[in-house]
């Protein structure tokens, strides 16, 4: 077995990628600390084709070599936006028709393995901060909340491990 070259994969430019269909999803980093982990999102966004991500908070922006580190160049494919308030981002993604569910460990949150994304509808995925999670004041105004299981000592994964697992499963739900 032979690895494919870059050339071999077909992969869009960004102009193409900016064109082509998008996954129904939006990612919203509520006040993440870590921009290794901001430019990770970025790099699985693309490679997911996600519709944006959104920035609230404390969480980095680009342009930041520290974010570039780990993002290799998806910030400039994936658009994004930064909000001072992650309330008010949920507020304006709510009014463009977005089901609001919040990735966390919480009374009545529902198994991703169990969970099933409605194709009708547009998902705004809240990622919270690296310590704290998503926020009190958020989670009073989520509409849904997913959990990973998990089966270890620890009690949670990294941001960005996270956001890969649950991204793939909205991936393969919606679009396989």
């Amino acid at each position: 077995m032979r690895k494919l070259k870059l050339d071999e994969l077909n992969r869009p430019d960004i102009e193409e990628f900016k064109a082509q269909e998008k996954l129904p999803v939006v990612v919203v980093l509520d006040n993440v600390r870590s921009m290794h982990n901001v430019g990770s999102v970025f790099r699985t966004a693309d490679g997911f084709a996600l519709e944006k991500v959104i920035l609230c908070g404390i969480t980095a922006q680009p342009p930041h070599r520290e974010i570039e580190k780990t993002a290799l160049g998806a910030t400039q494919s994936v658009d994004w936006i930064h909000y001072g308030n992650t309330v008010k981002a949920i507020e304006d993604l709510r009014e463009s028709g977005y089901e609001i569910v919040a990735i966390e460990q919480a009374e009545k949150s529902v198994m991703l393995n169990i969970f099933k994304p409605d194709p009708a509808k547009k998902y705004a995925l809240i990622f919270g901060n690296e310590v704290d999670g998503v926020s009190e004041e958020v989670m009073g105004k989520i509409d849904e909340c997913i959990e990973i299981p998990q089966f270890g000592t620890k009690h949670s994964f990294n941001i960005v491990i996270s956001a890969g697992i649950v991204l793939w499963d909205f991936f393969a739900k919606l679009k396989l």
